[in-house]
């Protein structure tokens, strides 16, 4: 029960870290309710004239890798964005911000790549709905600029 309750904790931290993040930068960030299918949050700029909304992705500690599912490669818009969001007990949070597409796109590619190599015992893989997107290059890190709300 613990680890569950530290999971939901961690997201919704990650809701609020990124939502205050916005707000710093002088938008209006609106988090959804609990139960919104795949929009975290809904941000605006100023005016209210660019919006776009975001999904959020949590973990506690520094990561590269994130774990989704296989909606992930087909729900995508120049209007949905991923923020990937790193905590770690030293240190301020880390974001990825990342377009939909650009993660739907790489998780299908990763996800057939997987598909078609074998296990360690030579077996082939079973196909899951685990999707999984790496920003190994921290190509993405604080690329708020890539909402496009300016």
């Amino acid at each position: 029960m613990k680890n569950n309750r530290n999971s939901v904790l961690t997201g919704v931290t990650g809701e609020y870290y990124v939502a205050a993040e916005l707000s710093r930068m002088g938008y209006i960030a609106s988090i959804t309710l609990r139960n919104t299918k795949g929009v975290d949050i809904l941000c605006s700029n100023s005016d209210a004239t660019k919006t776009v909304s975001i999904q959020v992705k949590t973990g506690s500690e520094v990561n590269r890798a994130w774990i989704l599912n296989e909606k992930a490669e087909k729900y995508h818009s120049p209007k949905h964005f991923y923020v990937f969001v790193n905590l770690s007990k030293n240190l301020p949070p880390e974001y990825a911000v990342v377009p939909s597409k650009v993660v739907a796109d790489f998780t299908a590619r990763i996800h057939r790549e997987y598909l078609g190599s074998v296990s360690k015992s030579g077996k082939a893989h079973k196909d899951t709905p685990m999707r999984k997107f790496i920003d190994l290059e921290k190509r993405y890190v604080n690329n708020w600029d890539v909402l496009g709300l300016n």
